[in-house]
């Protein structure tokens, strides 16, 4: 049984595949993280961009992390790649446990080290220019 998905992709990103990855009858609580671009200034786009192979491997790494350090069942991280407007998701987790406070935690420290070490690069475009945005919260 696989107890992680990790994805990233151009396609849209799918919640329900998430959910449907982490349900298992042994798990009280499912949490999940909805990553939504947010509407800053009209007509802003934002671009993102990956070295895919390490980013891969780097959400690997996090969700084998959030398994051992908070009991979780199961871990979902999916991220997109490419263009997205106003309202589009970029990332997706969720997490499975037993009782509802792993799998909240899990989700938190999914996203709080992805966006620390994983190399996805994120660059706004706006009507008057564009900028690169770093990564960290």
């Amino acid at each position: 049984m696989h107890k992680t998905s990790i994805k990233i992709t151009s396609e849209k990103l799918d919640l329900q595949e998430c959910y449907d990855f982490v349900t298992a009858d042994s798990c009280g609580g499912i949490a999940a993280f909805v990553g939504t671009v947010r509407n800053d200034t009209q007509n802003k786009k934002v671009d993102f961009s990956t070295y895919k192979p390490m980013a891969i491997q780097e959400m690997h790494k996090i969700a084998e992390l959030a398994l051992e350090k908070f009991k979780i069942q199961k871990i979902a991280i999916h991220h997109a790649e490419g263009m997205l407007q106003i309202g589009e998701i970029p990332v997706i987790i969720t997490a499975s446990a037993k009782h509802r406070k792993a799998a909240f935690k899990a989700c938190e420290f999914a996203i709080d080290t992805l966006k620390e070490s994983v190399p996805i690069w994120k660059k706004e475009y706006f009507e008057d220019g564009e900028v690169w945005v770093n990564a960290h919260p």
